[in-house]
């Protein structure tokens, strides 16, 4: 696995690329059962950063943990002699959050400078946040140019873990319902959302952490995207579990 990490004290969350017009008023996050009063997130355990690749190098994605409804977005980016810096913003204040504890990915534009072809070096900082990770380079990558907003997914250095990127409204998130490894694919089912359900009508990176078991590990492997939008999309998982 040529990905390493290190440790970090908060968590953090999906960053949005674009906006559009807002179609609907969606639901507010941690109206249901487990919400709590409000709270920027839940960070006692989340003592762990780890970073994918994303979009063919054009992105990455920062994992880890706290509340799945309260997430952090990534503030200002730098790059310069093979670090890229990022700044962990968190929800207002008065947000309300659910009181869980999982992973979570804040999706991260590179600047047009960063180096894909040599070590990355990830430094996060924020009022509440400070950690660093690694990523070694991946042949192939190249962050020029325009995203062509395809699914894309890599592998974090957490054993059987691996972020999948899809784009669509940043208020009504992909969300998986069941991951399933054999060989040298992982078939991954997403959760129909409701027919109802009201989201913003952007188009937005959302980034999503999967878990999975029993694929080969010398392999080069496949994510075959279903339910939901996704009719069996079949994309590499970058890097190397």
């Amino acid at each position: 696995m040529p990905f390493r990490s290190r440790s970090l004290i908060a968590a953090a969350g999906l960053a949005l690329l674009t906006a559009g017009l807002l179609t609907a008023c969606a639901s507010p996050a941690g109206t249901g059962p487990n919400s709590s009063s409000p709270s920027p997130s839940v960070n006692d355990d989340a003592d762990e950063l780890e970073a994918a690749w994303l979009d063919g190098g054009r992105m990455i994605g920062l994992v880890t943990q706290g509340s799945s409804t309260c997430v952090p977005t990534a503030g200002d980016v730098s790059y310069a002699d093979g670090v890229l810096e990022v700044e962990l913003v968190d929800p207002p204040g008065d947000t309300a959050c659910t009181r869980d504890l999982v992973p979570r990915v804040t999706v991260v534009a590179l600047p047009e400078e960063a180096d894909t072809t040599q070590e990355l070096e990830i430094r996060v900082t924020g009022e509440n946040y400070s950690g660093e990770a690694d990523l070694d380079p991946v042949p192939g990558l190249d962050q020029s140019g325009e995203t062509d907003y395809l699914p894309s997914a890599g592998w974090t250095d957490a054993d059987g873990q691996f972020v999948i990127l899809t784009w669509g409204s940043s208020t009504c998130p992909a969300v998986i319902e069941n991951v399933e490894g054999s060989g040298s694919e992982v078939t991954v089912t997403f959760a129909t959302p409701p027919a109802n359900q009201a989201c913003t009508a952007d188009m937005a990176p959302r980034g999503v952490v999967a878990q999975v078991s029993g694929v080969d590990d010398d392999a080069e492997v496949f994510a075959i995207l279903t339910g939901a939008e996704f009719d069996d999309v079949r994309i590499p998982i970058i890097g190397h579990d």
